[in-house]
């Protein structure tokens, strides 16, 4: 028992108001956040973000400091997709082995902690990151690509927020279990009495992988999964985006070090492109539960080869569009238009295929013909690409160089609507850019869209109408996967088809949305991300699905008469 007054009562009791918050928000699900969702909502954002800036600045070209167990020597290959120019920052990266012995050591003290006090401090590292999430923002631009709002708010405070939440859930998980009970029974004449005490066991050393163009969203409440419930965490990150990681590392280690526990609860492992160390960090007989955000490729042979490690795995798919009816069909081009722009598609619920019947849209009364929709697509689209200072804001840059191969060899396939170039960044002129490709394709042509082709590129999918549109588009989800979904349609009878039709797909679905929210927008505590119900993933964040298995429980039993008092 806790004495009253002692630091951990009051950790415990510093961030019971926000937590409780949390917990309330996660029941309901509705709007809530403890953040300022944009920069400029912060106080003193301008002083902030110049000591950011100038923090970045002087970490470039050095080495990184972070102590780690078992380091053998530096790596380091990173490169701006703003300025095009390598960061020169070296991590120190260690022997695996040294790795997970060290967590090994670090998890029984831990484990020992009340679920209360892990949550506890756990939120005093969310309350660290927040104060780092100026710098971390720009270490998500200059490594993921992102533009310097979405590294904000996307990367930073939403990502805080999907971090609490899964912070909930895996309170939630461990606390149905009382820790003693009482059982009672007759047997014959005989009344049998027991005492009952239960105990909560982590599984063991979780691998989480970081994703390159968006690793904090993804792995920081799969960090907190592991962490809460008692586990200790290997990150390892994409060799791209390793800087946002290795700040994350940091602050954990930190925090848990102020708080007198083992900094080795939370290790960075790194690896390179030519030497990689994902399948050996999987196949390692010491890893209990491994996260995994990234390639669909990766991701399939992670999840049949994990075994017997726990795997929860978020990687891509054909997120959807069908377009059936409407009442204002400029409203539902401009959110498209928008949706496929943001962040140049870099996102895994960034819509790919729009499913378009041969006759094409009904608008209120009247029917616009399918060439006429592709163009004002297409047109809407180029509007934002054409605007440098636009695109900038909405389109950012591409994180890799093999985005751009693809769109080229993708161009000399299909019909091109809309052709993908390269735009001048007003601020950064050798960023790596590109505007959104368009193609116009038709369903003998599905083995070239069947499959999340990452980056900037959509297809315009003729359909003999919109029953075989919905039949095509989640046709194509079960085969292959997909997040989300999108419908617009204003035949009632056709949405519930469609909510049914996606439902037993597996993707979530957003119908009929249109305005300045971005369609893919996930709101944390209300929007579950994936399902876990087709090949895009087989775990949702964040649910108790998503934290309930990292613990086990095991049971004693004896005669109340010999329990302890």
């Amino acid at each position: 028992m806790l004495e009253k007054g002692s630091w951990l009562m009051d950790l415990i009791a510093k961030h019971k108001a926000r937590f409780d918050a949390a917990r309330k928000a996660c029941r309901e699900r509705f709007h809530w956040s403890p953040f300022p969702e944009a920069p400029a909502l912060v106080e003193n954002s301008e002083a902030l973000g110049k000591a950011a800036d100038e923090t970045f600045a002087g970490q470039l070209n050095k080495a990184f400091e972070l102590e780690l167990p078992g380091i053998v020597d530096t790596v380091g290959d990173e490169i701006s997709p703003y300025t095009g120019k390598p960061l020169g920052i070296t991590y120190p990266r260690c022997n695996p082995d040294v790795l997970f012995d060290a967590a090994e050591r670090a998890l029984p003290a831990w484990a020992a902690l009340t679920p209360e006090l892990r949550v506890a401090i756990l939120m005093d590292v969310i309350d660290a990151l927040e104060k780092q999430v100026f710098l971390i923002a720009r270490a998500v631009m200059h490594t993921a690509g992102q533009s310097p709002n979405m590294s904000f708010t996307g990367s930073g405070v939403n990502a805080l927020d999907r971090a609490i939440e899964a912070l909930v859930y895996a309170y939630e998980a461990m606390r149905f279990t009382p820790n003693t009970a009482h059982w009672e029974r007759q047997f014959g004449k005989a009344t049998i009495s027991l005492g009952k005490t239960y105990r909560l066991v982590p599984r063991g050393t979780a691998v989480c992988f970081a994703c390159a163009s968006f690793p904090t969203w993804n792995a920081w409440p799969s960090m907190m999964a592991s962490l809460a419930t008692g586990n200790p965490v290997i990150v390892k990150p994409h060799p791209g985006s390793v800087l946002p990681m290795a700040l994350t590392v940091r602050c954990f280690r930190d925090v848990l070090a102020a708080h007198g526990q083992s900094p080795d609860l939370v290790t960075l492992q790194l690896d390179t492109r030519d030497e990689p160390l994902g399948k050996v960090l999987v196949n390692h007989p010491k890893t209990a539960i491994i996260d995994f955000t990234g390639s669909a490729q990766f991701g399939s042979w992670v999840e049949q080869n994990a075994h017997p490690a726990l795997c929860f795995t978020e990687t891509a798919g054909v997120n959807t569009v069908v377009l059936d009816s409407c009442e204002d069909l400029d409203a539902v081009i401009r959110s498209l238009a928008t949706t496929l722009c943001m962040f140049s598609a870099q996102m895994c619920t960034s819509p790919q295929n729009i499913y378009l019947p041969r006759q094409g849209v009904r608008e209120g009364d009247r029917w616009v013909p399918a060439g006429e929709v592709r163009q004002r697509l297409a047109d809407a689209v180029y509007a934002i690409a054409s605007n440098p200072r636009k695109a900038a804001m909405i389109l950012a840059t591409i994180q890799s160089p093999d985005t751009e191969q693809l769109l080229d060899q993708l161009a000399a396939q299909a019909d091109v609507l809309l052709p993908s170039e390269s735009y001048e960044h007003p601020d950064y002129p050798d960023a790596r850019t590109r505007t959104p490709l368009m193609l116009s394709v038709n369903t003998s042509q599905r083995d070239l869209y069947l499959g999340e082709r990452f980056g900037p590129v959509s297809f315009v999918i003729e359909c003999e109408d919109a029953q075989d549109a919905l039949s095509q588009a989640t046709r194509d989800v079960r085969e292959v996967g997909g997040l989300t979904a999108f419908l617009y349609s204003s035949d009632e009878a056709f949405i519930e088809q469609a909510e049914q039709a996606y439902a037993n797909a597996g993707a979530q679905l957003t119908i009929n949305l249109t305005g300045p929210m971005p369609l893919n927008f996930a709101a944390a505590y209300s929007d579950f991300h994936v399902t876990g119900l087709n090949a895009a993933g087989n775990a949702s964040l964040t649910e108790l699905g998503f934290v309930a298995q990292r613990f086990r429980i095991t049971q004693s039993r004896r005669p109340s008469s010999n329990m302890p008092r």
